[in-house]
């Protein structure tokens, strides 16, 4: 007991879920599948361990921010930056960023961020003044950053070793267009802080289909753990590649 906690090796993923933002979706999925994930990576099943070579991966402690992400500019500009400091006492590896994608019944994992083109509204009604071009000025907190920025995990990889945990008939994908709304935003935002401070871009955004059903909340948490294992193995392989003979 409590040998997790002094592995030197141990992973720390930090996930976040959104809260609701429109009529006909009075509940956000990606907060019900956050809200519900274990302290701790489950150890694979012995058959599964076997047939993957899955043993090096550390332990994975699993954070979550304690209350959904309300979808506003503001509140997500002012919450991202925090995340990265020392979170509840410990250093943040990995985040996971989660929202909700409408009704299609896929998962998609998100390669890069944008930082232009949010025109919608946010669920206070608030635009983004970045919008306007007179705020684009050396004083924005995005100036001389990229249109867009990429995360540094090899999504490939992960998603091979995803779809490996995951059964069969899930549609697991990658996309190369986060939306332009506040689930880009927040990515663009963590990727944005990241890059800034010269640090590894160890982010990715996760898009999950708006059914909330308990079923569906429950196969998003599963898939959302697979994830994370596959995140855990491919970072771990690609520190295992660049480590001298």
């Amino acid at each position: 007991m409590g040998s997790h906690a002094r592995d030197p090796n141990e992973l720390t993923v930090l996930v976040t879920g959104f809260g609701p933002f429109r009529d006909q979706y009075p509940v956000n999925p990606s907060w019900e599948i956050a809200k519900g994930l274990p302290p701790h990576l489950p150890a694979l099943r012995a058959k599964d361990a076997s047939s993957r070579q899955a043993a090096d991966t550390p332990p994975v402690r699993i954070l979550v921010h304690p209350e959904p992400v309300r979808v506003s500019y503001k509140v997500v500009r002012a919450l991202v930056p925090s995340l990265w400091e020392t979170y509840q006492g410990r250093k943040v590896d990995v985040v996971i960023h989660m929202g909700m994608a409408g009704p299609r019944p896929f998962y998609q994992i998100e390669r890069r961020g944008h930082r232009t083109g949010y025109k919608s509204l946010d669920v206070d009604g608030e635009r983004l003044e970045d919008e306007d071009d007179g705020c684009r000025g050396e004083g924005w907190i995005w100036h001389g950053m990229p249109d867009e920025i990429e995360t540094d995990l090899d999504l490939q990889d992960v998603l091979e070793r995803w779809q490996g945990h995951s059964a069969k008939d899930m549609d697991l994908r990658i996309s190369e267009d986060a939306g332009r709304y506040l689930c880009d935003f927040i990515y663009y935002s963590s990727l944005s802080t990241l890059l800034k401070e010269r640090r590894p871009r160890r982010v990715v955004f996760l898009h999950v289909p708006c059914d909330a059903s308990d079923r569906c909340v429950a196969q998003g948490r599963e898939l959302a753990l697979n994830l994370i294992r596959a995140i855990a193995e491919s970072e771990t392989a690609k520190k295992q590649a660049a480590a001298p003979a």
